[in-house]
Formats: C-alpha cells, structure tokens, sequence
C-alpha cells in the first residue's frame, strides 16, 4: 500500500518539529507502507549551497526505495507576507497538478496532508473530488486556522480574511476522512464547529525518548562552545521566536530580573519576530540573554539540557487550543516546565503530573515569581524535571505515538476499499 504526500516543507529543511514526521514515516514504511513526496524545493532553514544543491535533485529516493520524494522548482520563501501567500498558493496548485495527474501520485492509496500551510487541506479536498478513485485523506491538524490568526491579531473575528479562512476550514473538515488532532482541547474546538467525533482521533505529538535524555551539565558541549558559565541558573526558550511568543513579555521579565546576576536567559531558534527582539535587546542593554541558532538535531538533548528551566509562553489568546511539542522535549530532558500559556490542557499535565508550574499567559508577576521559586528551590527544579521525565515514558514515547498513525492510516485504507468492493 502506499502513501500520497503532498507537502509544503520536506528534508533538509529545519523546523523544531521535523523529527515527528520523520518517526512517523520511519514507522509507516516498518509497517508495509511505501511512500511518495511531491515538494517545492527546500528553503526553510537551509544554506544557499544545501538549496543550490537540492535544485538538482527532483527525484530521491529512502529508506532502501520504500520512500520517493519529487521535488519541483519552486521560489524561496521569504519575509514579505505577499509573496509568502504567493508562494503558498503556487505551491497548492502545484500539488494539485501532481495530485491527479502525475503516475506515481494516482498508484497511491491515500493522501495524508498537513496543516501547514491551512490551505493544504483544501487543495488536498480538490485532489480527493477530481480523482476517479476519490483517493481518501487524512488531515494531520497542527494548527487551527483561522483562530490562529485571530491569536496574533493578523485577522478579526468575523472579518473578512477570517471568513474566507472559516470556508477554506470548513470544506477540508467536510471532505477530509479522518482528521488527526493533537489535544483534547483541538477536538472540542472543531466539534463545536460540527464536525461529527467519529471523524476525529487525538493523537498527542510525542517525543523521541531515546534522542532526547538529560546531558549533566559538565558533559555538555554547548557550554563550551557557547562560552556559557555552567554555575548560572539558566532559563531557556527553545524553538521558533515568531509573532505569537509574546516575547516582549519575556524581555519585560529577564530585565526585571538582571539585578539577580546568576539568572541567565537562552534564547535557541529563528522567527520573524526575531531581529526585531534581538534589537530591542540590544537597545534597552539586557544583558542577561544569549541568543542562540536552531542546532543540529543530533545535539537536541544538549538544547534541551542547556536550561535549568525551559519555557513555553503565548501571547494571550493564541494558545487556547494548543500543546506546543517542545513541552514534551524539555521533559524528556529531564526539565522543569515554566509555562505562560492560556489555560488548557498544559495546565493541568503540569499541575496534576507535578512537572512544572503553569501561569496564565500575559501575567508577568506571575512568570517572574515561578522563576524565581525555582531559582530559590533548585532541589524542586530538579525533581520536577526527573517527573516530567516519567510522565513521558508512560505517555508520549515514539512508540506510543506512532503506533496510533499507523493505526489510523490502516483503518482508512481498510475503510476505502470496503466501500469499493
């Protein structure tokens, strides 16, 4: 049996949550499946040379043949949000033509498409209507759009840019076969949009257990390499420093913190919002941050190691729905959690698995106190990290979650051709 891709970002490209889809295509093709990739060439988070030289190559093949990625030319992606959207919506008719015209495309049994970017699933939809055979799809939901949206301020509620989301969102649900989300809190908010539950499976992203573990901080090469005093107490964010962090938030927090000289905040990862914070750091002499590029996945438990607390933080009204992935990755890590987040599912995983403290999101007091409980307590630090550690293993190992992937995609298939008999 095989599997229809049609992704906006494909290898080399970087993004902190890579390593999800590469576990869940390493379990699919354990699991008989055969895989095939249509994508733009890469561009996010990759040199010009790696780009340059992916250029050239519109046909790969992995995994001893069992996956083969198609790579179409495509424009970088850049900044502008025009030409972003531009790019966005080349990249989905693209798709499409490969979706139902191109050989290897129409041998597949089912298309599996992400939310990222949110017009994929309407493009997939299109894909499914076009097709003979009604290729079914599966939706892996990420993100929802348009709420998203409404988080950052990019669109208001019942305006127009999120109306047209509304019906972009409404038609992928509708036609897609399976929706996968990744919380509790993701199926009550598209339940409540109408979508039957029966259409829905929570899948939790998880965390490779055995690629992130606890680094002691003497065998840490980041410290050295970095020029990090390993006797501070670091604070770290890891992952992408993006319109919705709430960062300034942050700043506010590490500058009214500077008078405490052993507290230290590591900031690890790239973002549009990111030259700007660097600036207003630079601007107002904030002192006690370290701004630090993605890393090599190999050295993801060093990232992960780094902080004697890592954070989670949104600006109010943009998390409601969401479990950001790096908050299994600083548990793995044995790592307490200090989340500024909006009320959900977060909280009570930490308060109830006693693995971090929670603060509502846009509190600043709140968030300054929680890390300076831990600072003034740094025994409790550490066994929150060593729970937070546990609840993975018991939860959120690959094998736990990958599992019900290829659970879900046998299931649809089974479904189709039953239908088809």
């Amino acid at each position: 049996m095989k599997i229809l891709f049609l992704s906006a970002y494909s290898y080399p490209e970087h993004a902190a949550s890579s390593y999800l889809g590469a576990n869940r295509n390493q379990s699919l093709i354990e699991n008989g499946f055969d895989l095939v990739n249509y994508t733009p060439t890469p561009c996010r988070g990759v040199t010009p040379e790696i780009r340059k030289e992916y250029k050239k190559r519109k046909l790969d093949f992995y995994h001893n043949g069992h996956s083969v990625v198609h790579r179409f030319s495509m424009f970088a992606e850049g900044k502008n949000p025009i030409l972003r959207a531009l790019r966005y919506t080349l990249v989905c008719i693209k798709h499409f033509n490969r979706g139902v015209f191109a050989k290897d495309a129409r041998s597949c049994d089912l298309m599996f498409i992400s939310s990222t970017p949110p017009i994929q699933g309407a493009m997939a939809a299109l894909v499914k209507k076009c097709r003979r055979d009604h290729i079914p799809f599966i939706y892996n939901l990420q993100d929802i759009f348009p709420d998203s949206l409404v988080g950052t301020g990019l669109a208001k509620k019942d305006g127009l840019l999120w109306k047209i989301g509304r019906v972009i969102e409404n038609f992928t649900y509708r036609n897609a076969d399976k929706i996968i989300v990744i919380s509790q809190d993701f199926k009550r908010n598209i339940m409540a949009k109408g979508v039957p539950e029966e259409k829905i499976e929570v899948i939790y992203n998880w965390v490779d257990e055995q690629a992130v573990v606890h680094i002691p901080r003497n065998e840490n090469k980041l410290f050295e390499k970095y020029n990090l005093d390993p006797n501070r107490f670091y604070i770290t964010y890891c992952g992408n420093i993006g319109l919705t962090q709430n960062m300034d938030l942050l700043l506010d927090v590490a500058k009214e913190l500077s008078s405490e000289e052993n507290i230290h905040f590591v900031l690890v990862g790239e973002g549009a919002d990111k030259a700007r914070v660097v600036k207003r750091v630079e601007n107002e002499n904030i002192n006690n941050i370290s701004f630090l590029p993605f890393q090599p996945y190999e050295d993801i438990s060093h990232v992960f190691s780094l902080g004697n607390a890592g954070l989670i933080i949104s600006k109010p009204g943009v998390g409601e729905n969401s479990v950001p992935s790096k908050t299994w990755s600083i548990m793995s890590a044995e790592c307490p959690v200090i989340a500024n987040f909006d009320e959900n599912e977060i909280k009570s995983i930490l308060n109830d698995n006693n693995c971090g403290i929670f603060t509502k999101a846009g509190d600043k007091e709140a968030f300054k106190n929680a890390i300076l409980e831990l600072y003034h307590n740094q025994e409790k630090a550490v066994q929150l990290g060593k729970n937070g550690r546990q609840f993975i293993m018991e939860n959120l190992t690959r094998e736990i979650g990958t599992s019900k992937y290829v659970k879900v995609v046998k299931e649809v298939i089974e479904k189709n051709q039953s239908h088809c008999q």
